[in-house]
């Protein structure tokens, strides 16, 4: 007798109570795969998983009657890397995923890609980075550390249509000793991949932070923060600067409709970690 195909496991799932959204876990490569798991192992790094709690993946174990496609079902779970480039003035480099983009178009992410096979996380932050950006980071330059891990579904809610991608991000905060001014120099920006970008100030990125994707709030600017951004608009092979409103940066994912310009679910979570204070474990590596 044929068996149903179960629908996609949240991986986060695995490894907290149902009721929960983020644990503990060990991770690293082994033989070209991405690892995770709740015992640690030889190179491994201790660090937090967490999904949305709106994650399609929890959502769909409660709803039986929900098939997702069988392209889904037959892909499994991809391993991607992105980076928080802090320049040494404090800012943090933000893209605006291009329109023509299949999956999150239009929304503010830190550049980032997918794991190939037998590349360290680092190196795959770094050639991300370059390919998206044109920015190349020369050794002793930088240091760096893991932020967390984050489970990525597209689209982010059930009530946009069933899963078609699932990722697992691995979240990596690169510390330059460049100041934000001279790396933008060196920027050729892909706009094949990137649409704008802006190197945004802390207490911009603190307010990002603290809007919660799948409440039921609109993101407000708060009086303390100015009323636009500076961002570098591409287009047609050429970039202008040009202001966008903080409020966009601000927005929380709604939660019916078409989805709207904002800073990606994942990105929130990443700054959220940016700005606890690192353990004992997290101390910056340096690149030699």
């Amino acid at each position: 007798m044929a068996q149903a195909t179960p629908p996609p496991q949240s991986v986060t799932g695995t490894f907290c109570a149902a009721h929960e959204d983020a644990a503990v876990v060990t991770c690293g490569l082994d033989g070209g795969r991405f690892l995770i798991s709740d015992v640690a192992f030889p190179g491994s790094t201790t660090t937090l998983l967490k999904r949305p709690s709106f994650c399609p993946a929890k959502c769909l174990g409660q709803r039986p009657e929900l098939t997702p496609p069988a392209e889904l079902r037959g892909r499994g779970v991809a391993a991607g890397v992105a980076v928080l480039l802090q320049a040494s003035t404090g800012r943090i480099l933000l893209t605006r995923r291009a329109s023509t983009l299949s999956i999150f178009p239009n929304v503010w992410v830190p550049p980032g890609g997918h794991v190939e096979p037998d590349e360290e996380l680092l190196d795959v932050g770094l050639r991300e980075l370059e390919e998206e950006t044109g920015l190349r980071l020369d050794a002793g330059t930088f240091s760096w550390r893991m932020l967390g891990l984050w489970e990525s579904i597209y689209p982010p809610m059930l009530s946009r249509g069933l899963p078609r991608r699932h990722h697992i991000v691995t979240y990596l905060l690169l510390l330059s000793a460049e100041p934000h001014e001279q790396l933008e120099a060196r920027m050729r920006p892909s706009e094949s991949e990137v649409s704008a970008y802006a190197w945004l100030e802390p207490p911009i990125l603190e307010a990002i932070a603290a809007t919660e994707d799948g409440a039921d709030s609109v993101g407000s600017v708060p009086d303390t923060l100015p009323a636009t951004v500076s961002i570098t608009e591409l287009r047609d092979g050429s970039a202008r600067s040009t202001q966008l409103p903080t409020a966009t940066l601000l927005r929380v994912a709604p939660a019916h409709g078409e989805d709207v310009e904002r800073v990606s679910t994942g990105t929130k979570f990443a700054l959220q970690r940016w700005l606890e204070p690192p353990g004992p474990r997290a101390a910056p590596q340096h690149r030699e």
